[in-house]
């Protein structure tokens, strides 16, 4: 019986990872049709794309902007701001580019987008460094984990030494 259940589980495996082998492949050399914002792209597919463990200030009218001015003491017009200026950081780097996507735990958000670590065909890991210039902060929502601590690292050294938004 357990040789059997060992079994199964072995069959299981392989199958899971030729899945997600499959997922991911589909996902490689995709071309970046437009940035919405500093951390949202649509590719030449129409799928959204949100970039796992960044958030950048919001560029458009939102419950989001309000809230975020309301934590942060800014006013909307202020944020929005470096809002542009996060969109025309991330446009810069990855628009009509083509990209390769990684997924962790989850694949699609609440708002049906693709959560993903994206990297450039020259093999520039977008998210990292849209963090590593200083124009986004992080966002953490497990189990989309995977480089959360590496983010950290290029969070805190972007605010020591003024980058990006923190300037």
């Amino acid at each position: 019986m357990k040789k059997a259940w060992f079994g199964l589980l072995i069959l299981l495996a392989a199958v899971t990872a030729s899945f997600a082998s499959e997922v991911t492949a589909r996902y490689t050399d995709r071309a970046v049709k437009r940035v919405v914002d500093g951390d949202t792209l649509v590719l030449e597919s129409g799928e959204r794309v949100r970039l796992i463990g960044v958030d950048t200030p919001e560029l458009h009218e939102s419950s989001k902007l309000t809230r975020d001015a309301r934590r942060s003491g800014q006013d909307q017009k202020t944020i929005q701001a470096l809002g542009r200026r996060a969109y025309e950081f991330t446009r810069n780097l990855v628009e009509g580019k083509r990209v390769s996507l990684e997924f962790d735990v989850e694949k699609y958000d609440k708002y049906d987008r693709l959560l993903a670590y994206v990297y450039l065909k020259d093999g520039t890991f977008v998210n990292a460094e849209i963090v590593k210039q200083g124009f986004a902060n992080l966002m953490t929502i497990p189990p989309n984990v995977k480089y959360a601590d590496f983010f950290l690292k290029l969070y805190q050294e972007a605010r020591e030494n003024n980058r990006g938004l923190w300037k």
